[in-house]
């Protein structure tokens, strides 16, 4: 029985399929195979099918090998790190340290400033105001604001020489704020009389924190090692330094991180004064 194609209105055959509109899906169902890769399985059938020669594959392996080692060698040169060309971890530590000598100097010359401001007070007061001169010296001393030496310690702490060596994965092997606050507290606990980090002397106001891969004390960025200089009797800060969690927590960063740290003896500290607190305002006494 064969189909008769559909009537037109009017009565009028045509012989236009029903589908003719469909020509891309009727040739995805109908030959669903693109040609080239039929002719290729007829070919396989009927035993034609190309095998390729001893010289085609021994040159497309070659190509491979080719590829492979020039893949490797760029590789490994992207690692190497150019020589003479200082790497972007190393001009920051640099530009911190330029700095630091910066801000030591500074500090420097305030130091001498406040010294010159103690003595015009003194000669200005003469001898009626000598007690209270003292008395405020005493006061500075505790608050950090006047240069103090004597015999003390200094904790040191450093990053691990993988993270010094600016190796990726090691922002854990460097030391952070909170590994300097840990110890800070450690050593005022211990009995010290006065502290500063890398020269720069912590009073009650002074903050330690992280900017970015810098540690700012005071707003002064330090980088490592980490030199904690403190004031007061040697034996008893070792003594007592040792029964706080936070020599318990310098064990743990070398133990996990590889953060090295150590104690030393000193004869005699120098530590500079800090900054002093400024004037908000100022009554009229009557």
């Amino acid at each position: 029985m064969t189909a008769q194609p559909p009537a037109r209105a009017g009565g009028a055959v045509t012989g236009r399929r029903p589908d003719a509109s469909m020509t891309l899906l009727n040739e995805v169902i109908e030959r669903p195979l693109d040609p080239g890769y039929a002719a290729a399985a007829d070919a396989r059938r009927q035993g034609r099918a190309r095998t390729p020669s001893i010289g085609s594959r021994m040159l497309n392996f070659a190509l491979a090998l080719v590829l492979g080692l020039a893949g490797v060698w760029a590789a490994r040169e992207l690692r190497i790190p150019t020589g003479g060309v200082p790497s972007a971890s190393s001009v920051l530590a640099e530009e911190l340290r330029q700095r630091s000598e910066v801000g030591d100097e500074l500090l420097a010359e305030n130091e001498h400033l406040r010294v010159e401001i103690t003595d015009r007070q003194a000669q200005l007061l003469g001898p009626a105001g000598q007690g209270l001169l003292d008395e405020a010296e005493m006061l500075s001393v505790w608050a950090g604001t006047t240069a103090v030496h004597g015999p003390g310690i200094q904790v040191t702490m450093a990053d691990s020489e993988r993270a010094s060596r600016g190796e990726p994965g090691t922002e854990d092997e460097r030391v952070k704020d909170i590994d300097l606050q840990v110890v800070v507290n450690g050593l005022w606990a211990s009995g010290a009389e006065a502290v500063a980090i890398n020269g720069h002397r912590l009073t009650g106001r002074t903050a330690i924190r992280t900017a970015g891969d810098a540690i700012l004390v005071d707003l002064q960025p330090l980088v490592s090692p980490y030199v904690i200089s403190v004031v007061g009797d040697p034996d008893e800060l070792r003594t007592e330094f040792a029964r706080t969690a936070a020599a318990a927590a310098l064990n743990l960063l070398a133990q996990q991180y590889s953060i090295s740290s150590s104690i030393s003896t000193a004869e005699d500290l120098e530590l500079p004064g800090g900054p002093g607190t400024a004037l908000r305002y100022v009554t009229e006494s009557s």
